[in-house]
């Protein structure tokens, strides 16, 4: 495997693992939402999943182990409310940003394209629920990674950065 090769497959993780952390972290998420907010979760918990599925292929068909779903991520604050809920995915999307960049910055024509299609994708998600955007997307943001079990038996990976782990007033409950 050559260096180019590597570096696609360790972007392609990246992402995976970004994705599987949102597929978890949209099923926590879900359970706290109503209505339009819920009917949109779905959807997007459905597009992680088929995102998931993509990666997952992606990385096969270049000879590459995908990295597995964990059997748990921690929560980076609880959520017991729509507003927490609506932070914890406005969160995750951005993640997603944050782990697509890996791939805009790659050799190959088609993975940046791909990357640059889900950076854009994950940033429409988040400016949705945050009902604003980032100048930046996916700049400054951890990208999740996977635990062992929680303490509470749940959760989503923690984030590292300051600013990025607890629900803002601005969200909406």
């Amino acid at each position: 495997m050559t260096a180019t090769d590597s570096a696609a497959a360790a972007a392609l993780q990246q992402a995976l693992a970004a994705e599987n952390s949102a597929v978890y972290g949209y099923g926590v998420a879900g359970a706290h939402l109503t209505g339009a907010r819920r009917a949109a979760a779905v959807r997007n918990w459905v597009g992680h999943q088929n995102a998931r599925d993509a990666l997952t292929a992606m990385l096969a068909a270049r000879g590459a182990q995908p990295v597995a779903a964990a059997a748990v991520y921690e929560l980076p604050f609880s959520v017991h409310s729509a507003a927490a809920a609506v932070a914890l995915v406005t969160l995750l999307e951005d993640r997603l940003s944050a782990a697509y960049l890996g791939l805009v910055g790659l050799d190959d024509p088609a993975l940046r394209a791909f990357g640059a299609r889900a950076v854009r994708a994950a940033a429409l998600r988040a400016a949705t629920w945050r009902r604003g955007t980032l100048a930046f997307p996916g700049l400054d943001v951890p990208v999740p990674r996977a635990t062992g079990p929680a303490s509470q038996g749940s959760g989503s990976p923690a984030p590292s950065g300051p600013a990025h782990g607890k629900p803002t007033p601005s969200h909406p409950g």
